[in-house]
């Protein structure tokens, strides 16, 4: 028996969904803002379908596409409403492009870092 498109998901079910253990949606939680499902007794939290959209998006941002936390909430937060609304994904397709994911610098920045990199070697002889 599976659940309807609109409903409500727990975060033992968005776990399993998303393939990543329970308290990573915990943290993700206190690193994303927009991130707030509800709570209801026990603190037993339920995702709204907006809750669960955006926790798909990050997981693509921080496992998919290399992003740290931080690059991730940048992304977010570029194309973010002013009141902290949630983006669509839509919407973060063209930052997620145009922002490098972690681990790769940019062009300009080679240069740089082969003659600070040479520095150090002759540095350390």
């Amino acid at each position: 028996m599976t659940k309807q498109s609109g409903a409500f998901l727990t975060i033992g079910e968005l776990s399993a969904e998303l393939n990543v253990p329970q308290h990573i949606l915990r943290y993700w939680e206190t690193r994303f803002p927009a991130l707030r499902p509800l709570q209801r007794a026990g603190n037993r939290r339920y995702y709204r379908p907006d809750d669960v959209e955006l926790a798909r998006l990050i997981h693509r941002l921080l496992n998919v596409e290399g992003y740290t936390v931080r690059g991730a909430q940048q992304a977010l937060s570029s194309k973010a409403g002013v009141k902290g609304r949630k983006t669509e994904p839509d919407d973060v397709e063209a930052v997620a492009h145009t922002q490098q994911p972690a681990g790769q610098p940019s062009a300009d920045l080679i240069p740089s870092l082969l003659s600070i990199r040479s520095k150090l070697v002759v540095a350390l002889d």
